[in-house]
């Protein structure tokens, strides 16, 4: 990928409690085999270092148990957005998933708090078409729906003749990262794990490969773009004193499925007006720009989350 622009830039050690240390000849470098933490970074990241996956399955077909590291900072019972959206990309992909389609786009909808407890889903296909395919899929809990999503899957085919428009766009991720990880950066600040570095007025990225989404299977390339999407909450809305809008959906259109493991996601816009914010990103792969993510979310100052103040969910690991 081609490096980010800007000065100021700082390089970080992806270890709890260790500070940033300048390296002019490797910006943004980490220190490798180190795996990020960030139970006290993202209110929904739910990537900790002993975390493993979001659910834990039931035996009753479609219905799974949420794990710890399904939790969210806007609640101690309340599952983080990355956990809901990730079961529903997961269980649409596998229901209606077709060779020749591509999952262009999901839009989820978070209609109220998803809680720890019992989870279950429902797909339903709602068109069957020959060049467009669209379902969806029900999250519920104690028989209420919680959230809904919408996949559009195209049928692939060559481009049509002549060129386009685009903008050029680049990301540059933290060397030396590897198994899950959910790492921070803002323009002037560099990269790091602790997101109390963020809380400012800079632009925003995160670095990132998830944890699985149900224990003991590694989510597809898809599932892996909508779990890190959800982070444009948080590259968006992140301010001086830490995130006080809460997203109410996530949209997520792809032009392909990302090459790797790991998915940048990197704030383009945010307009806010009378309490309501709207925030886009662009997502990265290893071989650049393949989407787009946006959300729309409502002010929460009683739950705000300031990442200077303590984390009330379990900690994970030394």
């Amino acid at each position: 990928m081609v490096a980010i622009s800007g000065a100021g830039r700082t390089a970080a050690r992806a270890c709890e409690g260790v500070a940033p240390i300048p390296d002019t000849a490797h910006p943004f470098r980490f220190e490798p085999g180190l795996i990020m933490s960030a139970n006290h970074l993202c209110e929904d990241s739910g990537v900790f270092r002993a975390a493993t996956h979001f659910f834990s399955r039931t035996g009753e077909g479609h219905v799974f148990d949420p794990t710890e590291s399904a939790l969210s900072r806007w609640g101690n019972d309340s599952l983080n957005g990355p956990a809901v959206v990730g079961l529903a990309a997961r269980a649409l992909e596998a229901a209606y998933g077709m060779a020749g389609f591509l999952p262009t786009r999901l839009t989820a909808d978070l209609f109220k708090a998803a809680h720890r407890v019992p989870t279950e889903v429902r797909t339903r296909l709602v068109r069957d078409g020959r060049r467009i395919r669209n379902a969806e899929c029900d999250i519920l809990q104690d028989g209420t729906v919680v959230a809904r999503a919408t996949m559009v899957a195209y049928r692939m085919s060559a481009p049509p003749p002549g060129a386009e428009w685009s903008v050029q766009e680049s990301f540059t991720p933290p060397d030396g990262v590897s198994g899950p990880a959910y790492v921070i950066g803002s323009d002037g600040s560099g990269w790091s794990d602790a997101g109390t570095a963020h809380q400012n007025t800079a632009r925003k990225r995160v670095y990132h490969r998830s944890i699985d989404v149900v224990d003991g299977e590694r989510p597809s390339p898809f599932v892996r773009t909508v779990v890190a999407a959800e982070a444009t909450s948080l590259v968006t809305n992140m301010g001086t004193r830490g995130i006080g809008y809460i997203n109410g959906d996530l949209t997520v259109a792809l032009c392909r499925l990302p090459d790797g493991d790991f998915i940048g996601v990197q704030a383009d816009s945010h307009w806010c007006a009378d309490g309501i914010s709207v925030g886009a990103a662009t997502l990265f792969d290893e071989a650049g720009p393949y989407g787009t993510a946006m959300v729309t979310a409502i002010a929460n100052p009683a739950a705000q989350i300031d990442f200077g103040k303590p984390d009330p969910r379990p900690q994970f690991g030394a």
